[in-house]
C-alpha cells in the first residue's frame, strides 16, 4: 500500500460507508463478515442466501451488534429469476437501487482429475460460482449505471490463477469470475462505479464441509485452513478498504501474492512444478488441496 492508497479513503469516495448493500451468500463465512462490516460502517444490508435461516441469523447479528437496518431473503444465485427478484426486492427495501453489490455466494469442489469429475459436478459448481456472479453483474450493473455511482465486489479465489491439479471445476469457475471482473472494471471505468475482485487463499469458513471435496483433500484443507487461514472478518475488512481505495485486485494473503508473482514471471516453470508435485504427492492429497479458499 502506497501513499496514494493512504489518502484515497479521506479524499476519495468511501463507497463502503453508509452503503445500501446487497450481499449474496450472507448466511455464513465471508458473506456474513461482509454484511456485519458494512453495517459497522453505517450501512443497510440485504442479506441473501440459499439458506434463509442462516440469512436471518446474520440479520439478527447486525441488529443486535450494530443496531442497523438489515433484511434477509432467500436467493439461489444459480437461478437468473432469483437474482432478478433479489434486485427488485433490493429496490423496494432501499427505496432505490443499491449502492454496493457483493457477489459472494460460492461452493468448494475438488479432488478429482479432468475426465473423472462428471458433468453433474461441473454444472452444479459453475452454476453457483460462475453463473451466480454472472447473474449478479448482469442484473445489478445496469441499476448502478443508472444511479451513476456505487461499487461491485466479486469474490473469486487464488485458485483462479493458481490452476492446481485436481481442482479444475473450482479453478475454472474462479478464473471466470476474475475475467468477468476485469472486463467489467474496464467497461465501467469513468462511470463512478468501482469494481473489485477478491482472490484469497485460505479463509476460515465452512466451504470445505459444505462443498463437494474428496475426504482426504478435505482433511488436509481443514488442517491448512486451521493453521494458516485468515478470519472472514479480516478478509472482509481488507477488501472493503481496498474497494474504497479503488483497487481492482485484492490478494489478502502473502501466499496468494507469491503464487501470483511466480505464475506470471515463470509460467512454464510454475506449471511444470505443479505437475511434479501432483505426481509425487498421494493422488487424493495433491497440491490441489492447498489452494482452495472459503467463501
Amino acid at each position: 500500500m502506497g501513499i496514494l492508497d493512504s489518502v484515497l479513503p479521506v479524499f476519495g469516495p468511501r463507497r463502503t460507508h453508509d452503503a445500501k448493500a446487497v450481499v449474496t451468500g450472507a448466511g455464513s463465512g465471508i458473506g456474513r463478515a461482509f454484511a456485519l462490516e458494512i453495517a459497522s460502517r453505517g450501512g443497510e444490508v440485504l442479506c441473501a442466501d440459499i439458506d434463509k435461516d442462516r440469512a436471518d441469523e446474520t440479520v439478527e447479528l447486525i441488529r443486535r451488534t450494530h443496531g442497523r437496518a438489515a433484511h434477509a431473503v432467500f436467493c439461489d444465485v444459480s437461478r437468473r429469476e432469483d437474482v432478478e427478484s433479489l434486485a427488485t426486492h433490493a429496490q423496494l427495501v432501499f427505496g432505490g437501487p443499491p449502492t454496493l453489490v457483493i457477489n459472494n455466494a460460492g461452493v468448494g469442489i475438488g479432488g478429482k482429475p479432468v475426465g473423472g469429475i462428471g458433468f453433474d459436478d461441473w454444472e452444479w459448481a459453475l452454476g453457483i460460482n460462475l453463473w451466480g456472479v454472472v447473474h449478479g453483474c448482469e442484473v445489478f450493473a445496469p441499476l448502478l449505471r443508472t444511479a451513476g455511482h456505487g461499487g461491485i465486489i466479486n469474490v473469486a479465489s487464488a485458485a483462479g490463477f493458481a490452476a492446481a491439479p485436481g481442482m479444475a471445476v473450482y479453478n475454472v469457475s474462479k478464473a471466470g469470475v476474475m475475467s468477468l471482473s476485469e472486463t467489467l472494471a474496464a467497461e465501467l471505468s469513468g462511470s463512478g462505479i468501482a469494481v473489485t475482485v477478491l482472490c484469497p487463499t485460505f479463509v476460515k469458513t465452512n466451504v470445505v464441509r459444505d462443498g463437494r471435496i474428496g475426504s482426504a483433500s478435505s482433511r488436509l484443507a481443514d488442517e491448512l485452513m486451521r493453521w494458516t487461514g485468515f478470519s472472514p472478518e479480516r478478509v472482509a475488512r481488507t477488501t472493503l478498504d481496498a474497494h474504497d481505495h479503488g483497487r481492482l485486485y485484492v490478494l489478502p494473503q502473502l501466499d496468494a501474492h507469491a503464487v501470483w508473482l511466480l505464475k506470471r514471471t515463470f509460467p512454464a516453470v510454475y506449471t511444470h512444478a505443479l505437475g511434479v508435485l501432483n505426481r509425487v504427492l498421494p493422488q487424493n492429497d495433491s497440491v490441489a488441496a492447498s489452494v482452495k479458499t472459503g467463501v
